[in-house]
């Protein structure tokens, strides 16, 4: 009867510790506990984009101010817009059928900065930075970025984790940004 009992409370344990796990991954649960807090910084991004500025902030600000494609309509959805800023939700999978749901604030200032702030994900703090800077007819974007956690080293390891696909993520959205804008250009688009 002992061991039977001690193999439901293991079950019930790494049931819990899936399901909590599966939350934290979605952004349906962010652990903010308010002790040992630490921030990192994000990896720097540059691209250089054969593309005007103007251009290019139009393809970032698309599916925020625009008409967004079907494909950026499946990953981003805005809930609220304002002068300049919009609170919009964002899907990114990340592997073994999971897909992170975060809620960021989005500010654009045309034609040079959009900034990014975190209101829920699987981390309690975001902020990011997209810097346009016109180079002769070309775009230089450079992203920055920070992350912060609480839980000590706990928080840093799983800041870690996270920013490893955050990271990731940002790349490939500028890709897909850098190809947008040039193909644009090359088709005397925008």
């Amino acid at each position: 009867m002992a061991a039977r009992l001690g193999w439901t409370i293991a079950a019930i344990t790494a049931a819990a510790a899936a399901a909590g796990y599966r939350a934290l991954v979605s952004g349906q649960l962010t652990l903010e506990l308010g002790i040992g807090w630490r921030t990192r910084a994000l990896r720097p991004q540059v691209l250089d984009i054969a593309a005007p500025r103007e251009l290019v902030f139009d393809v970032i600000a698309q599916p925020y101010l625009g008409r967004p494609t079907r494909a950026q309509r499946e990953k981003i959805q805005v809930l609220e817009r304002g002068e300049g800023m919009v609170l919009a939700a964002h899907r990114t999978p990340v592997g073994r059928g999971l897909v992170t749901h975060t809620v960021e604030t989005v500010t654009l200032t045309r034609p040079d900065t959009v900034d990014f702030r975190l209101v829920r994900g699987p981390v309690p703090y975001v902020r990011e930075r997209f810097s346009l800077t016109d180079d002769g007819g070309h775009t230089r974007l450079e992203y920055t970025g920070e992350m912060g956690t609480d839980g000590w080293a706990l928080g840093a390891g799983w800041a870690a984790v996270v920013a490893r696909r955050w990271e990731a993520t940002v790349a490939d959205a500028l890709a897909t940004v850098k190809s947008e804008a040039e193909r644009r250009h090359e088709h005397g688009q925008g």
